[in-house]
């Protein structure tokens, strides 16, 4: 890997993936910026209800295509209603908390947002069927994604203008889409596989909007067939996926992306608390951040490169966690961070 690429954040940097226990954006917003000072993110809260869950707080920001809470999740509706009002508030005062604690604020900071395949599988046409099942709707949909997330980073900007934004797209349903594994309304079949091209193209779109804004554009994607290489291909500067669900048949992709200058954040930290195994290895930094040790050795990368190229994280976000585990999670993967700079090889 050349020593020429650069990475929008300091050596030995650690961030979370997005989510947080609780309902207090001031004390998350306070927490997460002192937790992580070379990377903090805007914290997101879904224990508040509808409109703070991943979904909501996305289609908050679609331009002209109204959204509503049905029964059975996020539906396709008629005109604007009090969910989106509901979503529209609980992000402006996430946005207005940010700005009263990031005052001042010049590094990297992090926003996520959910992706148009994940909002496309998750949404519901007005039939109840899948929108990603309809071509057209989700042409529309992206239309309206792009336009909301260009004007979500302006946003932002004005509450923290000496940052650098690192936009987060968060697709976990996209292997889903890809494997035409999606259950249809009924649950008795499935929804078609989306042509791998298309998705890439769409994607790409996304990806280079957000980069001709002077942000960095980052795909998210926990699952174990994250494809990381059409993510790399459409424009995604930074990966972000759980690192305990590597193998090595993943090798070759993380290793292209790498040598391309891909940055990587790797999630090696319990994300919810877990078994007293779990626990006592969550006072270990070294042993927990011994997957990422190996894969960089099999990849044969310098060692003095990792702490550069890798940035820890928790698996995934921590909305699940107690605020006790939550807080310990990211100050373990900062002492994890620490280790990858200070004792690179294993």
């Amino acid at each position: 890997m050349s020593q020429q690429h650069s990475y929008p954040w300091p050596d030995a940097s650690s961030t979370g993936v997005g989510s947080w226990p609780g309902e207090d954006p001031d004390e998350a917003t306070r927490t997460i910026l002192g937790e992580l000072p070379d990377l903090p993110h805007l914290p997101e809260l879904p224990a508040r209800g509808a409109g703070a869950d991943m979904i909501g707080r996305t289609g908050g920001l679609l331009p002209e295509f109204p959204i509503e809470v049905r029964p059975s999740g996020w539906r396709v509706a008629d005109s604007p209603g009090r969910d989106l009002r509901r979503a529209a508030g609980f992000l402006s005062r996430d946005l207005d908390t940010l700005a009263e604690h990031a005052h001042g604020f010049t590094g990297t900071l992090k926003v996520q947002v959910a992706g148009p395949w994940t909002l496309g599988a998750s949404l519901e046409l007005r039939n109840g069927q899948r929108l990603v099942s309809d071509p057209g709707a989700y042409r529309d949909l992206a239309e309206a994604h792009l336009e909301g997330v260009l004007a979500h980073l302006v946003e932002v900007r004005k509450r923290v203008p000496g940052a650098r934004l690192l936009v987060q797209v968060d697709e976990p349903s996209l292997p889903s889409v890809l494997l035409g594994s999606l259950p249809t309304a009924s649950g008795y079949g499935r929804v078609p596989a989306v042509d791998r091209v298309h998705v890439e193209a769409a994607l790409r779109v996304l990806f280079t909007a957000i980069a001709d804004t002077g942000a960095v554009p980052a795909a998210h994607c926990c699952a174990s067939e994250v494809p990381m290489d059409l993510l790399r291909r459409s424009g995604a500067r930074v990966l972000s996926v759980n690192a305990l669900l590597l193998t090595r048949d993943h090798d070759e992709m993380i290793g292209t992306a790498v040598e391309d200058g891909v940055g990587l954040m790797l999630g090696v930290v319990p994300s919810i608390d877990g078994t007293p195994a779990q626990t006592a290895r969550m006072s270990d930094p070294a042993a927990t951040v011994d997957p990422v040790r190996e894969l960089w050795n099999r990849l044969g990368f310098s060692p003095d490169l990792l702490s550069r190229a890798v940035v820890t994280t928790p698996t995934c976000g921590l909305a699940g966690a107690s605020p006790r585990h939550a807080r310990a999670a990211l100050e373990l993967s900062r002492a994890g961070a620490r280790v990858l700079r200070d004792e690179p090889r294993k």
